[in-house]
Parts: C-alpha cells; structure tokens; sequence
C-alpha cells in the first residue's frame, strides 16, 4: 500500500505512515509512522521502536515519550517536542502484533510467541528499507517493557541480513526467572534507601521471598514446557504484583499512587487525537480504526510467552553488535535491579570484564543523570529517579543517551 504523507502532523520534518502488508500470513497489515532525522536524514541511522505490554501501541510512546510532538488537549494538534529520538535517527514506530494500535489481521493470523513476532518483524524491516531505499544505514531497534522479548528476539532474527549496530532495551522483562526474584528488594530496600521509605510492607516482603523458590522453579519448568508457562505467569504475578498493586501504588513508579486510569496514566489526549477521523484520514488508517492505547486480547494471547527466557538473544546480539539495557530506577514492574542482574549473569565472553567493570557516574549536562557500567559490547545505565517510561520522565537525559549510543560515544 502507498504511504501516506503525514508531514507536519507531528513536527516539521519528512513523515510517512501508512500499512505493510506482510508474507507468511493471510491478511497481515502492521501500521508504521516513520520520521526522517533531523539532522542528515540522508545519512542517519535508522531506529525501531517496539512498546511492550504485550499489546501495546508505539504510537503512545511517540506522542507520550519520544517522538517528534506530543498531542494537545483538543484532540487536533500537536506541539513539538524538543527532546524527540529522531534528532539523529530516523525513527520507525511499529503497532505490532496484530490487533495492536491500528494493525490489522485476518482471524487466525495472530502471534502468540516471540518466534512469530520476530518473523513478522524481519519481514516488516527488510520491506520497509527496500521501500524506502535505505541501503545499508545502521539499525538500531530500541524496546520498552514486554519490548524486553520483542527487540531481543527481533534483533537475533534480523542478525546481519541488514546493518543491525544495536540493541536498546529500557525497563524490560527479558529474563523472568532471574528478574522476578528481584522484586521485594525494589519494593522494600530499594525503596527505603531511594525514596526514605518502603512501598511494601515488611509482611509482604518476607512472603514474596518466602514463595520465591516455588515461584522460581515454575519458571524453571516453563523454558522447558511451554505448556507450564501460563501456570507460572499467573503464580509469580500474583505472588511479585499482587501485593503491590493491593496498596494502590503505580507499578510503573514507586513514587505515585496509581489513581482511576486503567494504566495509572492519563492519556486521554492521545487517544483523541489519534481516534480524531481527520488524523487517521493523514496517517491513511484503514477505514475508521478505534484506537486504543493496549489490546488486552492481544495481552492474553501471550500467556505462553511471558515467562519465556530471552537472554540468549541479547548474548547472539553482542556478537556482532552493541547493546544497551538501561532502567529508571523507580519502576516496580521492570525494575533497574533485576534488569543489572541478568546483565550479570549472561554467559558471553565478555562476562568477566563486564561483571569486574565500575559503575560510573553518567553525565548528562553538567549533572549527575545516572550510573553507567559498560564494557565491551554490552552496557548497563540506571536512570536516576526515572519511571518505567524514561523519555517521559526524563526526556532530555534520555535523548542524551540515544544520541550518545548511536554514535558509539556513550
């Protein structure tokens, strides 16, 4: 299909929207919004955004996060945003899979697991730079979340059939059954030294490290049967999350209560922009589509998925490319802690010097942003007072470490 020219829909530089049509399904058609760079467009590199949930929307971080506006309260316009992700990148944003944002399938067609998803989006990519002449300019495919499966297993699909220069995983769940035995320190020790205060009772920090071990062995079983993943999700989730969403508390910051958004956030401007019959008509949605921020049927389609293991794929990545995992250190969900610890805990040949590297003091500016561990191939930067959504929390130190990391000068 013809994309469509959104052009000064969302900031002033060259955009384009519109579906691919993808192979190997019968009806497949992912939604992309694409932003050329900033600055030398003609030569910049070119960046993947995958959000997480699963089931959820890129097109929520592009107006909420880092894209090139964010949208007004009237539902029709949009102000620049000055910290966007594609000052020197050119920047996709994919709704996938299927009946995510303004995707598309035929009944039947749906992903389940990251082997479907990461083949759906090798062909979306190597479509999309052969339909926009984009040679051999680096890639570089950044996830957030549940992004912490899809971008790992989409870049170890990828691999080297295009120029893949890197990985960037913010705030993900990659490694279930080393992050999740994490969760009570965050709640309970990190919070206190961080915050002054705990946001778990002690009860229940001793009763999630009292269930982790039955916890831990059912995400064991699930890597070898998948059958058994379900079972594990809903025991660790009810045991880890449970008792922490009972309090009210934002699972995606520790410092806020969650209040009455169904994901403890308003974005009641994004979705009236994007449900706006004059936006979707630029963008060349097909028909009328109702946007919504996340699909809770895609969400459960992927109760097979959600305590898989995908640290092997961030190892295969860091073969050939650079990687990035960084974390706002006051999320619950995806917590900084267990995200450092898997880093620790790969088996690749720059183990030793990475686990034996400093943590260093990350500069953004003048100011002290974070820490920063980085050796090799492979870094690790916790984002000082950051949420789960790091460029909205903080948007120019954010923009400062893509920037840096896509040009190797991190």
């Amino acid at each position: 299909m013809a994309p469509s020219n959104a052009t000064g829909l969302c900031g002033s530089t060259q955009s384009l929207s519109g579906y691919y049509e993808l192979s190997g399904g019968v009806d497949k058609n992912y939604f992309y919004w694409y932003f050329e760079a900033q600055e030398n467009p003609e030569t910049a590199p070119v960046l993947l955004w995958m959000t997480g949930g699963p089931g959820c929307s890129s097109m929520l971080a592009l107006l909420y996060e880092n894209g090139p506006c964010t949208a007004n309260s009237d539902g029709k316009t949009t102000t620049p945003n000055p910290y966007s992700w594609n000052q020197k990148a050119n920047m996709i944003y994919i709704d996938q899979p299927c009946g995510v944002g303004f995707s598309v399938c035929a009944s039947g067609d749906e992903d389940r697991n990251e082997a479907q998803v990461a083949t759906d989006m090798f062909n979306f990519m190597h479509d999309f730079y052969d339909g926009n002449n984009l040679g051999n300019r680096p890639l570089y495919i950044f996830g957030e979340s549940y992004g912490g499966h899809y971008a790992p297993a989409t870049a170890a699909k990828i691999g080297q059939t295009l120029n893949l220069a890197g990985l960037g995983v913010g705030n993900g769940l990659t490694d279930p059954l080393i992050q999740y035995q994490y969760y009570p320190m965050t709640g309970y020790t990190w919070a206190q030294e961080k915050l002054g205060k705990p946001v778990l009772t002690k009860q229940d920090f001793n009763e999630m490290n009292a269930g982790w071990p039955s916890c831990q062995k059912a995400i064991a079983r699930c890597q070898n049967d998948t059958t058994a993943c379900p079972a594990a999700q809903n025991e660790c989730n009810n045991l880890m999350l449970g008792p922490y969403e009972e309090l009210g508390m934002n699972p995606y910051d520790m410092r806020k209560k969650c209040g009455p958004y169904p994901l403890c956030y308003d974005f009641t401007n994004e979705q009236n922009f994007l449900n706006n019959a004059q936006t979707q008509r630029v963008l060349g949605v097909m028909g009328h589509i109702a946007w919504e921020s996340c699909n809770d049927t895609v969400n459960g389609m992927f109760s097979s998925d959600w305590m898989k293991d995908f640290q092997q794929d961030v190892i295969d990545v860091l073969t050939f490319g650079r990687v990035l995992i960084y974390a706002g250190d006051v999320d619950y969900i995806c917590n900084w802690i267990g995200n450092k610890n898997y880093t620790l805990a790969m088996d690749w040949p720059g183990k030793q010097a990475y686990n034996g590297a400093p943590d260093n003091d990350w500069i953004v500016n003048g100011t002290t942003a974070g820490s920063l561990r980085q050796s090799g191939n492979l870094s690790f930067l916790q984002v000082s007072f950051a949420g789960h959504m790091v460029p909205a929390d903080k948007p120019q130190p954010a923009q400062a470490m893509v920037n840096s990391f896509i040009t190797n000068t991190l």
